[in-house]
């Protein structure tokens, strides 16, 4: 296990430069940062010569990514254009998204998994139809109608819930926006293990299971349901780095000031240091996440070795 581990972070290292490498690059094409800065007005050429030297722009773009990635092994992440650290803007930022993504991953988790397993084992009845058919409703409606449309009812119409976050964030205020971002995953969710379960129900250790007459109900959650969860897993692992990341329309929708806000906001005004921070993290949460999706193989699946 040990080597295992150290074999996967070592080649995490490609992997982190790679992605990093390729964000710095889109970053920088996307137009001058220094005109981002400067608005709608064109800027004054010995301005924007100071601030392109300030910010170390006027530097060949591969020495500006070495420079950036050397400072990134010491904790600094830049500066924004309006001198405030970007760890500071971090520090507000990822708390709030990682609790509306804990709340997406809940919905996911509970009623994805709980909805995939009914339809599993009562395949082909009506309740199988309905919820596959629900399922591809919730798959086909963009998000950003989804959220609009239970911002209007539920914190509108109804008053239910308030229309917009405040800037605490708390738990509370964040179901709706959770569900909201979690609904196509938790869709996924569902229908993958429905088909899981569909197609180990039929196999010969269940069968050999029910035959040692064993409940019903020890059969599914120690048997069946163990070996089907193992690619749900992995999907929800690998989903919670595309939910941090994805989270721009519903963070905008319910103006929530998370790592969507941020990076929003970053690329709207071109602030290049914002957007490769912010995605820098992201890149290392989606890396940290697999890993521990890869680890968590062998509790579901005694089978599986790591050498």
């Amino acid at each position: 296990m040990g080597r295992y581990v150290i074999r996967r972070l070592l080649q995490m290292i490609p992997v982190f430069i790679g992605a990093t490498l390729l964000i710095f690059l889109m970053v920088n094409v996307m137009g001058d940062p220094i005109a981002g800065l400067c608005g709608d007005r064109q800027c004054d050429p010995a301005t924007a010569a100071q601030l392109k030297k300030e910010f170390g722009l006027d530097k060949p773009v591969w020495q500006q990514y070495l420079t950036y990635m050397g400072n990134v092994f010491t904790g600094d992440f830049g500066t924004a254009f309006n001198g405030q650290p970007v760890t500071e803007l971090m520090s507000t930022a990822f708390p709030v998204t990682i609790r509306l993504t804990i709340v997406a991953i809940v919905f996911e988790i509970v009623i994805g998994i709980t909805l995939g397993v009914v339809t599993g084992l009562r395949r082909g009845r009506p309740v199988d139809t309905g919820v596959l058919l629900l399922t591809l409703v919730v798959i086909s409606v963009p998000t950003f109608v989804t959220g609009l449309l239970l911002q209007l009812l539920l914190g509108v119409e109804w008053g239910w819930i308030k229309p917009s976050v405040s800037s605490d964030a708390e738990f509370g205020e964040l179901i709706v926006p959770g569900l909201v971002l979690a609904s196509v995953s938790l869709a996924y969710v569902t229908r993958l293990t429905r088909t899981s379960i569909a197609e180990n129900k039929r196999s010969d250790y269940v069968r050999t299971a029910i035959a040692k007459g064993l409940p019903r109900h020890r059969v599914v959650t120690r048997h069946l349901l163990r070996n089907s969860l193992i690619p749900v897993v992995t999907f929800i692992g690998t989903d919670i780095g595309a939910l941090m990341g994805g989270a721009i329309v519903t963070e905008r929708i319910f103006n929530i000031h998370g790592v969507g806000f941020q990076l929003y906001q970053g690329i709207l005004r071109q602030n290049t240091q914002t957007v490769v921070g912010f995605v820098t993290v992201l890149v290392l949460v989606f890396l940290v996440a697999n890993l521990l999706v890869d680890l968590l193989y062998a509790v579901l699946d005694p089978r599986i070795r790591y050498a």
